[in-house]
């Protein structure tokens, strides 16, 4: 046995012990005096040292620097005794510190989004929930059976800690992971709810009768125990589409054992329930003029109404958005630059969230990151084709760009902005035609739209009909709380949409490559 110090507390445990390993089986057991659950580690890449966000510093016996390390970290953070712990095995005693922890991120979540019109026929009598389970955050709404808001709550997706991504967490699943991913976000649901029912000042959970939760397709997945095996390679076939009820038990939701869970429908592998969900938000399943709706984030899912019939479509974009993949990215929490503006002299003015209370910029979110690469644009610290002359940029004190970021934003943009380009292309939707574009989600919510129009991560023509839908996918999945009705709404339009496969569409690989070039 070796003696593992983190934080000042001991552990023991076989040689050979991988520190990302061990520090995240810590956070799941909650440990956050450790270095776990309070230790602000995040394993965004899942643990292939790309991100850099499970920086330690480490002594003792440990494995040799890898070539992600030299990379990530360079000579000077290695000579300050940093290392990366998904990269390290401890063959001896060492020592770990993680750092100062965090503060509690669960306030920052998107709760509130758009939600069209519906006819109120409750599904339950009593009290019920609606939870929409992202890759990133969880958020969630109580609701009495008169259709009244009680209360609400967002937190953190603990699943983080396997990757930012759903390709990560599916990975990890595959070397014997799945059942702690499911249990994760099992016990993050029972919270949530818990959370919501104090806040409502409900004392017996078990009067909540009904609890609609959506999702993508790989996180619904994931809650229920269903291997994603299928969907990590062509042809990507979800055997399971949803669309039906489960009972409490069956899916380990302790916090609602009486209740009837409700997962509305998936249109495929990774186009998921939380876009069915945000499409009925905005209206989309309604008839009416060309309209797009888009939830930008980790994977970039649109549907498209047009005259010829409902389309969607969904493209890998990366965690850029989201904080992850960027050298100081983070989530929009306490310390982050969320806003970036250009004044006299070509200096940078950042917005740092909690700044009025004396917060410190530490990292820089989504809509900081687009403000800045459209401020570096316009002073052209960055040119058209992404090239960056220095090699970083600082945005803020202590908060900076490198050259690395810059080529994240623009594989994430193009992504998007050629997707929304090829879905109009497979509709016969000319970009005059399209009334509104819905950007669904947090990200959407906080974007300076102009800036996201300057970098090229939407059409510009578009900029002008943009809305932010907030958090969509919830409100969709309160009116299928609410309204019967409408979940027969949700299955039909499920049904109605044509799937792009952007992965063998010649004209999305055109765009793709044509949409890496800045437009300054």
């Amino acid at each position: 046995m070796i003696r593992i110090t983190v934080n000042g507390k001991d552990y023991y445990r076989e040689a050979g012990q991988e520190l990302g390993v061990f520090l995240r089986t810590l956070s799941a057991e909650g440990t956050s005096d450790s270095g776990g659950k309070g230790a602000g580690l995040s394993f965004a890449c899942g643990g292939h040292g790309r991100c850099g966000k499970c920086k330690v510093k480490a002594s003792g016996a440990l494995s040799a620097v890898t070539a992600a390390e030299e990379r990530c970290l360079g000579e000077t953070g290695l000579a300050e005794g940093y290392r990366l712990a998904c990269q390290v095995k401890a063959s001896g005693d060492c020592e770990i510190s993680t750092g100062e922890p965090p503060q509690d991120k669960n306030g920052c979540v998107a709760i509130e989004g758009e939600m069209a019109e519906f006819e109120l026929l409750p599904s339950f009598s009593g009290y019920g929930a609606a939870v929409d389970i992202g890759t990133t955050t969880i958020a969630a709404k109580l609701f009495d059976d008169k259709g009244n808001e009680l209360s609400s709550f967002g937190m953190q997706n603990p699943q983080g800690r396997w990757g930012a991504d759903v390709i990560s967490r599916m990975e990890a699943a595959l070397k014997g992971e799945a059942e702690n991913l499911a249990e994760a976000v099992r016990g993050a649901v029972n919270e949530i709810i818990d959370r919501i029912a104090t806040l409502a000042g409900i004392a017996a959970k078990e009067d909540i009768r009904s609890v609609v939760i959506t999702g993508n397709t790989v996180m619904l997945y994931l809650l229920c125990g269903i291997d994603t095996e299928p969907l990590t390679h062509a042809p990507f076939e979800a055997k399971e589409l949803f669309g039906r009820s489960f009972p409490a038990a069956s899916i380990g939701l302790a916090a609602v054992p009486e209740a009837e869970i409700y997962i509305p429908p998936c249109i495929a592998a990774f186009i998921g329930a939380d876009t069915v969900c945000a499409a009925l938000a905005v209206g989309l399943d309604r008839p009416g003029d060309p309209a797009i709706m888009t939830d930008i984030g980790t994977n970039g899912e649109m549907v498209i109404r047009s005259k010829k019939g409902l389309y969607a479509c969904s493209t890998a974009a990366g965690p850029a958005f989201e904080g992850a993949g960027i050298s100081m990215g983070m989530g929009g929490f306490e310390g982050a630059v969320d806003r970036v503006s250009l004044g006299e002299g070509d200096r940078l003015t950042a917005h740092v969230i909690g700044g009025e209370k004396g917060a410190r910029a530490i990292g820089i979110c989504g809509s900081g990151l687009i403000d800045a690469v459209a401020c570096l644009l316009e002073f052209e610290a960055v040119d058209e084709t992404g090239f960056m002359e220095e090699d970083e940029c600082e945005i803020a004190d202590g908060v900076r760009l490198i050259r690395n970021d810059i080529r994240a934003v623009q594989l994430a943009k193009s992504a998007i902005h050629a997707g929304i380009l090829t879905l109009m292309h497979a509709s016969g939707t000319a970009v005059g035609d399209v009334v509104t574009l819905s950007i669904a989600g947090g990200f959407g919510k906080f974007l300076n739209i102009d800036n996201a129009g300057k970098i090229g991560l939407i059409p510009s023509e578009l900029v002008p009909r943009v809305s932010a839908a907030g958090n969509a996918a919830l409100s969709g999945a309160s009116m299928l709380l609410l309204s019967v009705p409408a979940r027969e709404r949700a299955l039909s339009f499920s049904r109605m949409v044509d799937v792009v496969e952007l992965s063998t569409d010649p004209m999305f690989s055109q765009e793709f490559m044509n949409q890496m070039a800045f437009e300054c």
